[in-house]
């Protein structure tokens, strides 16, 4: 099994309430009458609080089109990807020359050479790291990238894994689309890092963290026009369907119960549930379809107030909060994330 030795998260400076990033937005957008006043109850609805964002908010007015925001990305994305895996490395009590494969999944920029490319000497990396830059998993990034770099380290017992995700969703909005899409993320996503140093099954006696056993991925039908990117002259446009907590109360119980049953458990063998702060619809979705008790979702619901959706990041800052709250040892929990495809990937952990 591999061992996840720590998880660090990394958050831009820029630290807002929610109102004041929603009124700047409406202000940006020139958004009036009954536009404006949607915007204020999806923020209302939205369960956030505050939220971070890459640049000063009173700088987003003045980002010219894709090629600027995608420069901005590029910049940001890697200072928050140093900060997250030198936090990760230290806790971990390794350096950057332990680490024999990258993998960085990211959603919201694009570069070549890839920010994994671009980071590697600034943070130390031998120059014959592994590197697997992921692109288009959106929300499930966090879960699917622990599971890939879990499958690599099955196969390499000896070496030690890096995964980083990096999101800049502020950069992403759309300032000339009114689309309730867009004004949902608008009042939901917010910018973050986070890395995860993980090792393989020979070297993981050496740390004490949670163990990944196995992980399962599912791909549902007919479901691809439920979220993703428009891409388009002006950069990423958000496509976010309503039916995404159908699709949860539709399929989630069954991926569960059936990956669980693999391994001899029921839900009520989990003691920690680390899912992705995909949105209060979709939380109450997941609850509601996998009869949680009260509570269960708490270290979520808390990190959706303090910093908002971070796309592919947040599962793993839950992921951290969990670990800090130290679960009994031999426990099991299970990490869990949805995103474009339409897909669900589930992490099976024991502590």
């Amino acid at each position: 099994m591999t061992t996840i030795a720590s998880v660090r998260g990394a958050l831009p400076v820029h630290r807002y309430p929610q109102t004041k990033i929603t009124d700047t937005f409406a202000d940006v957008c020139a958004l009036g009458g009954t536009r404006r006043g949607l915007l204020e109850r999806v923020r209302t609805s939205a369960g956030v609080q505050y939220r971070h964002l890459a640049v000063p908010l009173d700088e987003y007015a003045r980002i010219d089109g894709f090629g600027a925001a995608n420069d901005l990305y590029i910049e940001h994305a890697a200072d928050l990807a140093v900060e997250a895996a030198g936090r990760a490395l230290d806790a971990a009590g390794l350096t950057p020359a332990d680490v024999d494969v990258v993998m960085l999944v990211s959603v919201t920029g694009i570069a070549a050479p890839s920010l994994d490319a671009r980071l590697a000497a600034r943070l130390g990396l031998r120059p014959d790291v592994k590197r697997v830059p992921i692109f288009g998993l959106g929300c499930v990034g966090g879960a699917a990238g622990l599971a890939r770099l879990h499958d690599h380290l099955r196969g390499w017992p000896d070496a030690v894994g890096l995964l980083l995700s990096v999101e800049l969703c502020s950069l992403t909005v759309q300032r000339d689309d009114d689309s309730i899409a867009n004004l949902v993320a608008a009042a939901l996503f917010g910018d973050g890092a986070a890395a995860v140093v993980a090792c393989g099954a020979r070297r993981g006696a050496e740390h004490g963290g949670p163990t990944v056993v196995a992980s399962r991925s599912h791909l549902y039908p007919d479901s691809q026009h439920v979220m993703g990117w428009q891409v388009s002259g002006d950069g990423f446009r958000i496509v976010l369907d309503a039916g995404v907590p159908d699709v949860v109360r539709t399929y989630l119980a069954a991926d569960v119960d059936g990956f669980l049953a693999d391994h001899g458990l029921t839900r009520k063998d989990v003691a920690a549930w680390v899912c992705h702060p995909g949105g209060p619809k979709v939380l109450e979705a997941v609850a509601e379809s996998l009869d949680l008790p009260d509570g269960a979702l708490d270290v979520t619901w808390e990190s959706l107030a303090a910093q908002g959706n971070l796309s592919s990041s947040s599962v793993l800052h839950v992921l951290r909060d969990t670990v800090e709250r130290r679960p009994e040892p031999g426990a099991p929990g299970l990490l869990l994330a949805l995103g474009p495809g339409f897909c669900s990937e589930l992490v099976l952990l024991r502590w």
